[in-house]
């Protein structure tokens, strides 16, 4: 930094001394003043993302303003980097995010669970709501957040601070906000993406297969397939079999609770693969099996991988990832096999997701670990192609 750079920061201090919604950039992050205008990562065209600067909108009597600290980059994220499957460009992506209250408007006085919110506060956004009577926190089950927008998926409007790939989100009122200052900052980087699990271990649990003793096999050990072991550990199964083709990610799912491991790569045609996952149980075959690759083919094995009676909860294909090829005599009728879908979450399994963090660091699943790359705000276009190249399991964008 210049001489003239310094000179300058210090006059806007100095006039800011006078009028704080004077400062911008460097000098309100000096002051830890609100500046009047926000970095903002948009998404601009296919693989390309352009930092832009917005102003900071007036804060209403129902809005917050957060001060972003991370975001998580999501398989949604990718998609929408690479092929824009719905349709959104230009927007600010980034729905994994968390930061502190900075501004507030006088009719908010607590979350979307009864706790006090004030400044300072470290929160979480869920959805929002779009007068529809059957998303509640309270009515459990009638529907999933399918149904409402999120912020990080909205399309660009006169506000563009509508996505955690920024320096401020603007949370509107009739938002769903989570106080969540009990928990680091990673921990709460990681929230979405572990809602995501605890909705379908819920829905597994329907079933009535799903049990302590139960033999769970995961397919896939990805972020998602990761923290699934790491729920079900925390429910206390002990017999988990984690099943991927990256050794690196598979020995990490035993730090995360699996029992034993299978590297697919290993083994040529399903009925090996089927044998070791079978082996690995001690000559048993899954009681309960989590779908979680987004790969049709994936689909299709897993069946082999499941006793008479068994469960299957898939969940990898957040959107259309092609057909798969099953037999529906032997892998689902003969089987009696019950089978349940899961996709997002729902706002109770948002504030259940909390708990589990907890009681995971409790017993001492290292589930930081996840978060293998950071990258600053404006280093984005890289961090999506650190996803993209399966290099690490969550990245984030973290803002110093």
């Amino acid at each position: 930094m210049n001489e003239r750079e310094i000179e300058a920061i210090v006059k806007q201090v100095l006039d800011g001394m006078r009028d704080p919604s004077a400062l911008s950039g460097s000098a309100a992050k000096a002051t830890g003043a609100i500046p009047k205008t926000s970095r903002v990562a948009m998404l601009t065209a296919l693989e390309n993302y352009e930092i832009k600067e917005f102003p900071i909108p007036e804060v209403g009597d129902d809005d917050i303003l957060v001060k972003v600290e991370g975001c998580g980059i999501c398989g949604t994220d990718a998609h929408e980097f690479k092929r824009d499957p719905f349709g959104l460009i230009p927007l600010v992506l980034g729905h994994e995010g968390t930061g502190e209250i900075v501004k507030m408007g006088k009719n908010v006085k607590q979350d979307s669970a009864g706790k006090p919110l004030k400044l300072g506060d470290k929160v979480v956004t869920c959805m929002i709501f779009k007068d529809n009577p059957d998303i509640t926190m309270f009515d459990l089950n009638k529907q999933n957040v399918g149904g409402a927008d999120v912020y990080g998926l909205l399309p660009d409007d006169d506000i563009h601070l509508n996505g955690w790939f920024s320096d401020y989100l603007f949370i509107r009122g009739g938002s769903t906000v989570f106080n969540v200052s009990d928990l680091d900052l990673k921990s709460r980087i990681l929230i979405e993406p572990c809602a995501v699990l605890i909705h379908a271990v819920e829905r597994a649990k329907t079933t009535g297969i799903l049990r302590f003793n139960s033999r769970v096999v995961v397919q896939g050990c990805g972020p998602i397939g990761l923290i699934c072991i790491a729920i079900l550990k925390t429910m206390g199964i002990q017999h988990i079999v984690a099943v991927d083709g990256e050794q690196k990610r598979l020995d990490f799912a035993k730090e995360l609770g699996a029992s034993a491991s299978v590297n697919f790569k290993e083994y040529k045609g399903i009925e090996a693969l089927a044998g070791a996952v079978k082996d690995a149980f001690g000559g048993y075959l899954a009681d309960f099996a989590f779908q979680c690759t987004g790969s049709p083919v994936a689909h299709s094995n897993i069946y082999k991988f499941i006793r008479n009676g068994g469960g299957l909860c898939e969940l990898g294909f957040f959107i259309n990832g092609g057909d798969a090829t099953i037999n529906p005599h032997f892998d689902i009728c003969s089987k009696e096999i019950t089978t349940v879908g899961s996709w997002v979450y729902t706002l109770r399994d948002y504030a259940t997701t909390f708990d589990f963090l907890k009681s995971a660091k409790d017993i001492g699943l290292p589930l930081d670990k996840l978060i293998t790359h950071t990258y600053p705000l404006e280093k984005i276009n890289e961090a999506h192609r650190t996803n993209l190249a399966m290099e690490g399991l969550k990245i984030a964008i973290i803002n110093e």
